[in-house]
């Protein structure tokens, strides 16, 4: 993106071409922001046991790990394809791709066409519900790999393949064969899980949809054009006014989700673990598409709650969306840092260069709790070094 220095108005990757580099911005040279994208990937992928979170299986298939949890998601899967398609390997695309498609895949039952969120290694199925951020990012990484690489055969055909998942998605149930559609087709806002009516903040990637309102099919094009406003209204009321904050899980209404049920595993209304890619996806579609201030202005809050506001002892915890400090520590510190270090992407001021310049020398997390940490920390550094890129 770059700013129109005429009109002083902010221009979208999408329209220009061009991406923002923080980190040379904030005085890093190309050569050391390359080299250390280059060791981030091969760390995730082809590190030591205590480090990687991808696996190849057999000839011709791999997964992403969820260390923490130690099965695999559609999440981490689709995260694993987004990062392959970004740093151009099409090989562990595929891999990644393939296994999705043999284990997650449901071809019966209610959730016929969408993926089962949680396997095991070994491919068994945990659950037969889908969670739709997976859905959206399976649908995403697709269409790049189609454009970037061009389509094969059977489910290599990238394109078909993003464009049938996102039919079903929005019109699942339609046709009388039971199950739901991911997003409430009145609000045209996704929804936590396809049973309930009520959503993640996280989920809400406004410029994901404005490229599915270009290339899905003709008829659904429409909705997801309808989506991309609705969820960027969406987030003015889920984002605290003064803070910046998101909860984890919030009603269509933009409040937090405040019953505290067993099922979720207890509290869902604070800014806490899934809440961190909030701010993320709200800089990276100003990044991209600049369709509105407030996100610039929402980006401002968040890093200043962080800097600012917050005593220097207090800035791993778990909050409040009004920023009140609560008792207990994050789960995933430096997945929350990545994703507030990348609101930078939306900003152009001095606290913004210095986050940046920290999260570069920042290293990644290690042990157990390393899968959701490091997939934040690498789109964070892909999206700070203009490397989170539309193929289209």
């Amino acid at each position: 993106m770059k700013k129109n220095m005429e009109n002083s108005r902010w221009e979208g990757s999408f329209y220009t071409g061009v991406y923002r580099n923080l980190f040379e911005e904030a005085g890093i040279s190309e050569e050391d922001i390359e080299q250390r994208k280059q060791e981030i990937f091969h760390t995730l992928f082809y590190g030591e046991e205590e480090e990687r979170i991808y696996h190849p299986a057999g000839e011709d298939m791999g997964y992403i790990e969820d260390t923490g949890n130690h099965d695999v998601r559609t999440e981490g899967m689709s995260y694993g394809m987004m990062m392959c398609v970004q740093m151009d390997r099409k090989e562990e695309f595929d891999r990644l791709w393939k296994w999705a498609r043999t284990y997650m895949y449901m071809e019966e039952g209610e959730n016929k066409g969408y993926f089962a969120w949680s396997c095991r290694t070994n491919g068994e199925k945990n659950a037969f519900g889908p969670a739709p951020d997976g859905e959206e990012f399976f649908a995403m990484s697709l269409f790049f790999a189609s454009h970037r690489w061009g389509d094969g055969e059977g489910i290599f055909d990238y394109a078909k393949e993003a464009k049938e998942l996102l039919h079903t998605c929005i019109h699942k149930g339609e046709a009388g064969e039971g199950g739901r559609s991911m997003w409430d087709k009145t609000n045209k806002l996704i929804r936590f899980i396809c049973e309930v009516d009520f959503s993640d903040p996280s989920y809400h990637l406004p410029h994901f949809y404005e490229l599915f309102a270009r290339w899905a099919y003709p008829k659904d094009r429409e909705f997801f054009r309808e989506a991309a406003n609705a969820s960027r209204e969406y987030l003015k009321k889920a984002c605290h006014p003064v803070t910046g904050l998101s909860a984890e899980y919030a009603e269509f209404d933009g409040k937090p989700y405040l019953p505290v049920e067993e099922r979720w595993g207890g509290r869902h209304d604070w800014y806490y673990s899934d809440a961190y890619r909030t701010i993320a996806n709200i800089a990276l579609d100003f990044s991209w598409f600049a369709a509105d201030a407030w996100e610039q202005e929402t980006a401002a809050k968040v890093q200043k709650f962080f800097c600012e506001t917050l005593p220097v002892g207090q800035r791993e915890g778990i909050y409040a969306i009004d920023g009140t400090v609560l008792p207990g520590k994050a789960l995933h510190p430096l997945g929350m840092f990545a994703a507030n270090a990348q609101a930078g992407l939306a900003l152009w001021d001095k606290r913004a260069f210095g986050l940046a310049a920290e999260f570069f020398k920042t290293p990644l997390r290690q042990g157990d709790r390393r899968y959701y940490d490091n997939c934040l920390y690498f789109f964070a550094f892909l999206a700070l070094s203009g490397n989170y890129r539309i193929y289209g």
